[in-house]
């Protein structure tokens, strides 16, 4: 039976500066982005959102479910708009983000009428994949239901992955931060974590007391992302630096985590062990990054990432 796979978070309204000054418009947000490279990669996944009645929404789902994106788990809110993000460039294709989100619809996924199915559906998958945007979305009785739900997954047998990803200007403070950040983790049956976002979350880190933190927690699958060797696959009884296959140059590294974690999971779900997890996670990010923008086009998409056969392991 093919796993089902739900992303929960946001997707926004995507500007990109191009070198001319002109504006490209796009959409993306990070755990979408998982979705739509997960779906390319043939795993049957929903995104659990909310979004307004406008054109863009409208324009969003179309877009979605031309790539293969389940989307019966999203809300419409009337009169609501997507949130906005712009994303800046340097010469090396490292970016800097701009956000216009306060009053984005998805913050209000878990204090609705219909919020009760969504929440079915999220508990009800193999896996759910989130990030850490996704938890700064969430407030007081909103964020207990997320956790309440995340729960009920793991309680009856479903995977937890977590995506460390974290923007210090999504949360009132890291100390609250840290505190959901820890709950997440001690849900979470895999957990990729970056180097970076844990020492902005944490004044410092390294990836052996990220490995020790995590196995403390009881995290049966870590994979700890690096700027070198690539990242470190921890799964029980060893630890293992996995490279990236080449060298490469790139235009734009937005969504280069987002499309490493499709690869790795779609590989896991397939039966690959982590190491060779990793190496499709590399091979696909190392695609990304040499396009604009955080999806590529489908004709650039390498033919040697593999997709889904078996269950992932939660134990």
């Amino acid at each position: 039976m093919t796993p089902r796979v739900v992303c929960l978070g946001e997707c926004m309204i995507e500007l990109r500066q191009r070198p001319d000054g002109l504006l490209a418009r796009a959409f993306g947000g990070d755990t979408l982005n998982t979705a739509v490279y997960l779906a390319r990669l043939g795993v049957g996944v929903d995104y659990a959102t909310a979004l307004g009645d406008d054109a863009h929404s409208e324009e969003m789902l179309r877009a979605w479910a031309e790539e293969g994106v389940g989307t019966s788990l999203v809300l419409r809110l009337p009169g609501r708009l997507p949130g906005l993000y712009l994303i800046e460039t340097d010469e090396r294709g490292e970016r800097r983000f701009s956000y216009w989100r306060d009053q984005a619809p998805v913050r209000q996924l878990f204090e609705q009428p219909e919020t009760p199915r969504i929440e079915a559906g999220i508990a009800g998958a193999d896996l759910v994949y989130l990030s850490g945007i996704t938890l700064s979305l969430f407030r007081g009785a909103a964020r207990e239901r997320l956790f309440a739900t995340l729960e009920a997954l793991r309680a009856r047998g479903g995977a937890l992955a977590f995506d460390s990803n974290f923007r210090p200007r999504g949360w009132p403070d890291r100390e609250e931060a840290r505190a959901v950040y820890d709950r997440a983790i001690a849900l979470s049956t895999t957990v990729l974590a970056g180097v970076e976002d844990f020492t902005l979350l944490d004044g410092e880190a390294t990836p052996e007391g990220l490995i020790a933190r995590f196995r403390a927690a009881d995290v049966p699958e870590v994979v700890v992302k690096l700027a070198e060797p690539g990242c470190i696959v921890a799964p029980p009884g060893r630890e293992t630096p996995v490279p990236p296959p080449e060298a490469v140059k790139p235009v734009d590294t937005t969504g280069a985590g987002d499309s490493f974690a499709a690869a790795y999971l779609a590989a896991r779900l397939n039966g690959a062990d982590p190491e060779a997890a990793a190496l499709a996670g590399h091979r696909l990010a190392g695609v990304v990054v040499r396009h604009p923008g955080a999806i590529i086009p489908r004709d650039a998409m390498p033919a040697d990432v593999p997709g889904p056969q078996s269950s992932l392991e939660t134990s």
